[in-house]
């Protein structure tokens, strides 16, 4: 299971990736269809936001509810360990067993330990559901990091747009977005042990085949209006 930091860290890369191929996807496929750098800019800063509230609000939506049903869960083994002691014995006295120690020194470990009853909350827990009480996270801090990643990668292919790069934003922004989809794709394949070479190759190429098919659209779509 993957720790609170490991958790974060993997979720704002992810963030970051949605956030870069989908609005250089968009902006690709507004620059195909206008050649009006105003109305690029317009169109990718409305992707970003709308990208990054959107997904800021599904992280803290699907972190909160799960905090909730593992609160749920947790209280439960909470008011059964209150109400029976026994059984937090019994659990405790069997957990000790399969890990090694003798019946006889697990049923006097269990005895003693059984007296602390964040110790048999957290033992219960941690056993049954792969966690500790203490380790549910933040869905705030979940949401924020997530809206602050999804920016940082939405906004790589606006930036020519933005600073003025006059008739070459296009060009720069394509660049731009393929070396971030180079680094981004290094860096999950890198947090999920893979190849960093393949994981760069595949994300570039699958960015950029997302990005070359809205352009194409986007060129079809202008076309159509012009004519």
């Amino acid at each position: 299971m993957l720790n609170k930091d490991e958790g974060a860290i993997r979720a704002a890369v992810l963030a970051v990736n949605d956030g870069l191929v989908s609005n250089f996807s968009l902006v690709m496929g507004v620059a195909g269809s206008t050649a009006s750098p105003e109305i690029v800019t317009i169109a990718g800063l409305s992707g970003l936001l709308a990208g990054a509230f959107s997904m800021a609000a599904g992280e803290y939506i699907s972190m909160r509810s799960q905090r909730e049903i593992y609160e749920n869960q947790i209280s439960k083994v909470r008011q059964s360990m209150l109400k029976n002691p026994d059984e937090g014995k019994a659990y405790l006295t069997e957990f000790y067993i399969d890990k090694g120690i003798s019946a006889i020194e697990a049923d006097r470990l269990s005895g003693h330990m059984v007296h602390n009853s964040n110790y048999v909350l957290d033992t219960v827990v941690l056993d049954k559901l792969g966690l500790s009480a203490g380790q549910l996270g933040s869905p705030t801090k979940a949401a924020i990091s997530s809206f602050v990643s999804f920016i940082a990668g939405a906004i790589v292919p606006l930036l020519p747009y933005i600073i003025g790069s006059g008739s070459h934003s296009f060009i720069v922004s394509a660049i731009l977005s393929g070396i971030a989809l180079i680094l981004v794709g290094g860096s999950v394949a890198l947090l999920s042990g893979r190849s960093i070479l393949i994981g760069s190759i595949r994300m570039l190429l699958i960015g950029s085949s997302a990005a070359s098919v809205t352009f194409g659209i986007g060129r079809l779509i202008g076309a159509e209006l012009i004519g």
